[in-house]
């Protein structure tokens, strides 16, 4: 019986400097290197391969910087092993948007457009706020949701066992970080990101998203995709946007949609992206899973072997 394989597209986080550079030398990835560069209009490509990091880690470069080089990623794996099938498809945060693209819901143009919106409205709104997030190891949800609630901040993400990110005001998140501490967490520190992600004070960000989405032609997707928000496969355009403007403020339930999909006999990963963030989180949820990455040529060789 065919094994069933899903691909995971990385998220905001994972960027560093010179992603998706070696990538580059081969032409048909150039191609979209270069086509990238054209459809946004400026040099992307070169934040994406030269930095300087304080560049590239804003959110408005950030954001689409991954989602190209996750595409190229792709469409390198594609091209390799045309015989590769796969029957879902799942992405963490802006990973999302990769992952409908792959799934035919948008051309690559429009899916690049549409982050690089998504990640402009995102920065904006994060400086509209004195935001932040912080990393919460070692305490269960249910405890975890309790210190959220007394200091007034937002769980984020549910990453994986033993990892939940929470959000919220500067000051407020400080104090959660304290009273995780005192409950047991064996480790809550801040993040150094823009702003609070995922949670209520990236609401201004929502009604730009929702126009730039009511303006991109969709379609179905060709195979299951997996939403942040309801951790269940996406139905058609209109739920489709509905949810990616929920998303903005929702948590990401990235554990709910892993064991979803190993549930449902999924046994093949493979993610996509910069970095090896989402192997490490499915490693925690089952240890023996097996899972590829593509974010350079020596990945790129490796899963190409793996699925001749």
């Amino acid at each position: 019986m065919n094994q069933k394989t899903a691909l995971l597209f990385a998220g905001q986080g994972a960027q560093y400097v010179g992603m998706g550079r070696d990538l580059a030398t081969l032409p048909e990835a150039r191609l979209w290197f270069d086509r990238a560069n054209e459809v946004l209009g400026y040099e992307l490509t070169r934040i994406c391969f030269e930095g300087p990091a304080e560049v590239l880690t804003q959110t408005e470069h950030a954001q689409p910087g991954i989602f190209l080089v996750s595409w190229v990623a792709w469409e390198l794996l594609r091209t390799r092993c045309p015989g590769l099938e796969f029957q879902a498809v799942a992405g963490l945060s802006l990973g999302e948007f990769t992952a409908l693209t792959a799934a035919g819901v948008w051309s690559f143009d429009d899916g690049l457009r549409l982050v690089r919106t998504r990640g402009c409205l995102m920065q904006t709104a994060c400086e509209g706020s004195n935001g932040a997030m912080a990393a919460i190891l070692g305490l269960d949800e249910p405890v975890t949701r309790e210190v959220c609630e007394t200091t007034g901040v937002a769980v984020a993400n549910l990453n994986c066992p033993g990892q939940i990110v929470i959000s919220g005001p500067r000051a407020a998140l400080e104090r959660a970080v304290e009273l995780a501490r005192a409950r047991g967490a064996r480790k809550a520190v801040l993040l150094n990101v823009a702003g609070a992600y995922h949670s209520p004070w990236m609401a201004p960000a929502q009604p730009g998203l929702e126009a730039a989405l009511g303006a991109v032609p969709m379609r179905s997707p060709a195979v299951p995709v997996l939403s942040n928000v309801t951790a269940a496969p996406h139905d058609g355009p209109d739920s489709i946007r509905a949810r990616l403007v929920e998303q903005v403020t929702a948590p990401v339930r990235w554990e709910a949609s892993m064991r979803r999909l190993l549930a449902e006999g999924f046994t093949r990963f493979i993610e996509l992206g910069p970095g090896t963030v989402l192997t490490g989180f499915l490693k925690r949820i089952q240890k023996d899973v097996q899972i590829w990455n593509v974010a350079d040529l020596p990945s790129l060789e490796a899963t190409v072997r793996a699925f001749p």
